[in-house]
């Protein structure tokens, strides 16, 4: 939500108005349509590495080296001989090239390899979606996700959602952008030109009903 909007929502309270009054439907309405996008089958961006998941490191020839960690909340993994090591924001490729480094030091020409067996990602790459969905949640994004992949996951909308006015909110080329969603047209009406493509580090706002 732009800080424009908030504003003209929190005016609208402290005066007493209600938001319907506000004439909030306008806005949403003024913002562009989600993209259209059919869907992909193909791969997706390499996953990054983010806090709390599981790797599965292997070392060839160093049983006593292969182990599974996990990526701590501060970013970092420790292993035999490997202590803090940054993590977050890494292919399993990079990361491996990293531990190959660090046990260089110790073993000759080591080969590591990293498997991800528990998947957060980082939170920038996290989808998150707010109010009146069934569990408002951040989810780890996958490849080709789409808004129906979305709303299955979190449970579809409660009684009170006003999921024609819902708003995806998106960073690109580092400014944010806002995008008016019709969730309820896609899953009660079954339109498919409202299941847009979802990007790593999008935003779900769905509002309640004025009513």
């Amino acid at each position: 939500m732009t800080r424009k909007l908030c504003i003209r929502i929190l005016t609208c309270v402290f005066l007493g108005v209600g938001l319907a009054g506000c004439d909030l439907l306008r806005i949403h309405e003024s913002l562009p349509p989600a993209p259209f996008v059919p869907p992909d089958e193909g791969p997706g961006p390499s996953y990054l590495i983010g806090p709390l998941d599981g790797l599965n490191v292997f070392v060839w020839r160093n049983p006593e080296l292969t182990v599974g960690v996990t990526v701590r909340p501060d970013g970092r993994l420790s292993m035999p001989l490997i202590d803090d090591l940054p993590a977050t924001g890494k292919t399993p490729s990079d990361l491996a090239r990293d531990i190959e480094e660090e046990l260089g030091v110790y073993i000759q020409q080591p080969i590591v390899t990293v498997v991800v067996n528990g998947f957060n990602g980082p939170f920038s790459q996290q989808v998150r979606v707010l109010g009146e969905a069934g569990t408002p949640q951040a989810i780890p994004y996958r490849a080709n996700m789409t808004l129906l992949d979305v709303m299955i996951q979190v449970g579809g909308l409660t009684e009170f959602a006003a999921g024609d006015r819902a708003t995806l909110v998106r960073f690109e080329d580092g400014e944010q952008k806002e995008y008016r969603l019709k969730i309820e047209s896609l899953i009660k009406d079954g339109d498919i030109n409202a299941n847009v493509k979802i990007l790593p580090g999008d935003v779900l706002i769905i509002p309640e009903s004025f009513l």
